[in-house]
This record gives structure tokens, C-alpha cells and sequence, in this order.
């Protein structure tokens, strides 16, 4: 009989958001505005531990893992960790997080492997107020590799935006439109605040019910979100082939329908974005008695608090959202 990953409160775990590398070629001035930091010496997982962690989760109950970074595509085993996810008994979909980076070249190649879903950042489609977000002159590439993923018959194509008072909140219009007629998901997200960006947050904060209230006076109406999907709410309009979603992690009761669960490159459960130093999953890894890591995961999530602590400008342990991928 399978089990399941159930915390304190209730709430059942399906999904598993795993992040390959910390490192990331963008200067988002939202998360890394001076760059990624080369001090530290990386210990990123490796394909063997990648394996037994996630076997654990699925033999829990996880069926959808989400690979992310950082940037995940600067991992040079991209393609073989996909491979690998694809073939863990009990994981039903394997999804990618992506700034786009050489996505127009890889991503056939990910596909073969078995990728299911992508997820593509893209903050404005304005070239020049995309460069002023994330530091690279990137956008028309980014654009490719969308077209690329439609061509290539992806059917679940998300585009993540965040919004930004000062930056993009004035496109929101535009980027609906252009969404509308693709067949995509476009996703407004909330800024949130990290222990690095709080004037950034202050100046930038825009709230999602803005757009909710759009999509509504607009004839959208909102779909009902499935046991793996992720938090956001999503509306669809009968006279588009598009959808808009709204993340908004500040919203009333954000975290009574929290599904996922973390892990970041350096092997650490992590049971909230914005929570405390994740939980060390390495040392209970053994070839021999896999129920050792089973029993650690059960026990590390009796901890889960009942929500994040955004509402009081508590952000854990989060300097900046490449840490566990957001």
C-alpha cells in the first residue's frame, strides 16, 4: 500500500520541487542583482543520491518533481537527471524550471528523455525593460525557445512573470493579450520578500488581486486547481486558447493548500520556501535499508509549520530565491 507524506496539519504532499544547482547566469534585480556569488565551493548532489532521494518521495506518495536551481540548465548531466526522474517508479511527471538558457538547442534532447513540463521566466516583452530585470540582453532567445516547446508539442508550457511596480506592473494588459492566443499558461507572481530585497520589496510589491479583478470584469473565470498542481489560481476565457494564473503567497489562507516539499542541490529538505535551514537528507542515504531516509522524511516533516511568516516580514532563512529555486 503506498503511503503518504502527511504533515501536522493535514495537508498531503504529491509534489517534490528539486533543485540540481544553486548557480545562476542571470542578475534578477529581484533575487541576484550582483550576480551570482563564486565564493562557496559547491557540494551539489550527485545522479546516485539524486536517485535514492527521490525514490524515497515516491515510494511517500510524490509523483510530480519539479527540477529547478538556480539554473538548471547550466548542470551538465540536465539531460540524464530527466532521464533518471523519468524512470523512478511512482513519478508520474517531470517538469522544468528554466530562465530559457540554450532551451532552443537542449530542448529536443530533454524531451527524449522524458520532460513533461516546462516553465519559462520571462518578466517583460519589452527587450529593453527584460535587460533592465535580469541583466542580459536575452529576451528573443527566450522567445525561441518558446516557440520551440510549442512546435515540439509540449502540452503543459507555463510562462512565469513577476510582477514589479516600478518595472512591468504597467504590461500586465499586454502580456495578458499576448498570452491569450497561445498555448500557454501565463502566471503573474507576487514579489515576495528575502532577507537581501526588502527596499527592493518595499518600491516593487504589487498586489495580484489586481489581476484577479481584471480577469474577472474580462469574462475569465477560474479553473479548479488539481491535487499536484501547484498554488496558483487559474482562469481561463472561452474565447481564448491561453490561460492566466495569479501566484499570490500573501494572499488569506496561501498555505492551507500547500502541496510540495523541497529539496536544494546541497541535499536538504527544505519544508517551506521561507522557513528555517533545511534538513540534512545525506547521511541517512543507505543502499541497504532505504527505509532509513523513508523514516527521516516522515520524521523532518512532523516539523512544517502551519504557514510562512511573510505576513510579518519574517523570511527564514531565505536570502535569495536561487537557494531552493523559489
Amino acid at each position: 500500500m503506498l503511503k503518504m507524506l502527511i504533515d501536522p496539519q493535514g495537508r498531503e504532499f504529491r509534489y517534490l520541487r528539486l533543485s540540481i544547482t544553486d548557480l545562476c547566469n542571470y542578475k534578477c534585480n529581484y533575487c541576484l542583482p550582483d550576480g551570482y556569488d563564486c565564493s562557496s565551493k559547491p557540494n551539489r548532489l550527485n545522479l546516485s543520491q539524486i536517485e535514492s532521494i527521490v525514490s524515497s518521495f515516491a515510494r511517500n506518495g510524490i509523483k510530480k518533481v519539479r527540477i529547478t536551481g538556480g539554473e538548471p540548465t547550466l548542470h551538465r548531466e540536465l539531460t540524464d537527471i530527466i532521464r533518471l526522474l523519468k524512470s523512478i517508479p511512482g513519478i508520474e511527471k517531470v517538469a522544468l524550471t528554466t530562465n530559457g538558457h540554450r532551451m532552443s538547442a537542449q530542448l529536443q534532447s530533454w524531451k527524449n528523455a522524458g520532460l513533461d513540463a516546462i516553465n519559462l521566466s520571462c518578466d517583460s516583452l519589452d527587450p529593453r525593460m527584460f535587460a533592465a530585470i535580469v541583466g542580459r540582453d536575452a529576451l528573443a532567445d527566450l522567445l525561441q525557445g518558446l516557440d520551440k516547446a510549442i512546435e515540439l508539442g509540449f502540452h503543459d508550457i507555463k510562462v512565469n512573470t513577476i510582477l514589479l511596480k516600478q518595472f512591468n506592473a504597467s504590461q500586465i494588459n499586454d502580456l495578458i493579450a499576448w498570452a491569450s492566443n497561445k498555448p500557454i499558461t501565463l502566471r503573474f507572481i507576487e514579489l515576495m520578500q528575502t532577507l537581501d530585497n526588502k527596499e527592493y520589496f518595499a518600491a516593487n510589491h504589487f498586489s495580484s488581486d489586481n489581476v484577479v479583478q481584471r480577469l474577472l470584469n474580462s469574462g475569465w473565470s477560474e479553473r479548479i486547481r488539481s491535487l499536484t498542481a501547484g498554488p496558483a489560481r487559474e482562469f481561463t476565457h472561452p474565447q481564448y486558447i491561453g490561460s492566466v494564473g495569479v501566484i499570490a503567497p500573501y494572499s488569506k489562507d496561501f498555505c492551507q493548500s500547500c502541496n510540495r516539499l523541497r529539496v536544494s542541490s546541497q541535499g536538504k529538505l527544505h519544508l517551506c520556501l521561507f522557513g528555517e535551514e533545511g534538513y540534512d537528507l545525506r547521511p541517512y542515504i543507505s543502499n541497504d535499508d532505504p527505509s532509513l531516509l523513508d523514516n527521516a522524511i516522515a520524521e523532518f516533516l512532523g516539523y512544517k509549520k502551519d504557514s510562512h511568516f511573510l505576513h510579518s516580514g519574517n523570511s527564514g532563512h531565505t536570502s535569495h530565491l536561487a537557494m531552493i529555486g523559489g
